[in-house]
């Protein structure tokens, strides 16, 4: 199986090194040639990739707009299958269906990353805790699903979580990209320059995703607008009792705040199956 991974980034770079460490040969595109050297000089491609149409897979591993420009402007194998790992999935599911394609599409986001960015920062156990989310519908061909399947397996991945475009969208608007404005937020206040010293392990958790790429994120964001938009509105409706439980001094009205929130975080800690989620355990 001839693989090639389109964007050598932190995901791209360790999806190379994941499969590499698998067996696969693997080879790799980017947008800039000074990771695609690196790559080639540090064993993690085995060669760039100059033409898509000799591929059976191509993994393309960029920012939204930069997935369409990318797909639109290049020729793949008749019948190849071409995986983004986009971070939103509606949004890329509707332009590839939007024209006739002579490839297979499958949608995939790995569940996986750090607070660095860029090829240097890839590792080959990246994935190796982590789910995959693999987005279908009635379009999506059933071998090229059972391929992705397969790659996500051995990259060493612990779950495949299978579900539509639209149902991820939901459920990343709140999972990931409520969790990296809050943490943005939480970084603009003034008191971040007088706080050496005082810090712990709390608030190394909320600090830790502050300083991801702003171009790349904003562009997420706004691919994902409604389903972010309620994600905001939900955490600003409970901030809000929480504040006025504090600004008027009611102590069992704080408590009883309080306790909602951690009886509702105890009570949804298990990964929970359904009609429209499937989740395998791959380890």
């Amino acid at each position: 199986m001839k693989v090639c991974v389109a964007g050598l980034g932190l995901i791209g770079g360790s999806m190379c090194m994941a499969l590499k460490r698998a067996g696969y040969n693997v080879d790799g595109w980017n947008r800039s040639p000074s990771p695609l050297e690196y790559a080639v000089e540090n064993g993690i491609i085995d060669g760039a990739a100059c033409s898509f149409a000799f591929y059976d897979v191509v993994f393309v591993a960029l920012p939204p707009e930069a997935i369409i420009n990318f797909i639109d402007g290049n020729e793949f194998k008749d019948g190849g299958i071409v995986a983004d790992i986009c971070g939103v999935k509606k949004f890329i599911e509707d332009k590839v269906y939007s024209s006739k394609r002579n490839f297979r599409y499958v949608g995939c986001h790995p569940m996986a990353g750090k607070e660095v960015s860029g090829i240097r920062n890839a590792c080959a156990d990246l994935f190796d805790r982590a789910s995959m989310v693999i987005t279908s519908d009635g379009r999506t061909d059933k071998d090229a699903l059972e391929t992705v399947r397969k790659l996500t397996r051995d990259m060493g991945f612990k779950y495949i979580v299978e579900c539509s475009a639209k149902i991820h969208d939901e459920k990343i608007a709140y999972t990931s990209q409520l969790a990296h404005l809050v943490s943005n937020a939480y970084v603009r206040d003034e008191r971040l320059e007088s706080c050496i010293g005082f810090t712990g392990g709390s608030f190394q958790d909320m600090t830790r995703i502050a300083g991801v790429d702003e171009y790349v994120w904003a562009s997420l964001y706004l691919k994902n607008a409604e389903n972010l938009s309620d994600c905001l509105q939900n955490l600003i409706n409970s901030l809000s009792l929480i504040k006025a439980a504090i600004d008027c001094g009611d102590c069992e009205r704080l408590r009883s705040v309080l306790r909602e929130g951690k009886e509702r975080f105890e009570s949804d800690k298990k990964i929970m199956q359904s009609e429209d989620i499937i989740v395998t355990k791959l380890k």
